[in-house]
């Protein structure tokens, strides 16, 4: 899948969000993007932060889907990212980007509660753990048993 027009990576490595195809010389030069990635191979392009006339102009000159990202209704198809349109990230909010829950507080609730109830030992609890019979246990204890055992520091870790 192509990418044509505004992205993160560009965000963080400029500091700043430069919106391509605002005068011809860079419209151009973006529709002729589209028609490179189209006749290599790509299966669709999403076009980000481009003009609306300029996603209609190149919906309308490639076969494959364009799916826009704040650059209008004339593309196929329309995406906004997830942690965007649930405002996860106050400090990104561009023009065509909507925000359908502010769940950025509960997150941040839940996460901290998740923290504390693992640092106290209130987390987990024999209901959130699996089982294995005794006469199981005994017969693999034998191989591991005088070995050295350390105890060590809880750690908290969350996977997104």
């Amino acid at each position: 899948m192509g990418h044509i027009g505004v992205t993160k990576q560009k965000i963080v490595s400029s500091g700043r969000i430069k919106l391509p195809g605002q005068d011809a010389a860079s419209a151009a030069e973006t529709i002729k993007d589209a028609l490179e990635m189209a006749a290599s191979g790509c299966f669709a392009i999403i076009l980000e932060c481009l003009p609306d006339r300029l996603g209609q102009i190149i919906t309308q000159s490639i076969e494959i889907p364009t799916i826009s990202i704040g650059s209008g209704v004339d593309c196929d198809g329309q995406a906004l990212v997830t942690q965007d349109m649930l405002g996860l990230y106050k400090e990104m909010a561009p023009r065509f980007l909507k925000v359908y829950a502010d769940v950025a507080q509960t997150i941040v609730a839940a996460l901290t509660d998740f923290r504390q109830e693992v640092e106290s030992g209130a987390f987990p609890t024999v209901k959130h753990s699996y089982a294995i019979e005794d006469e199981e246990t005994g017969q693999v204890a034998d191989p591991v048993a005088g070995t050295v055992t350390q105890k060590h520091e809880k750690e908290v870790l969350i996977y997104g």
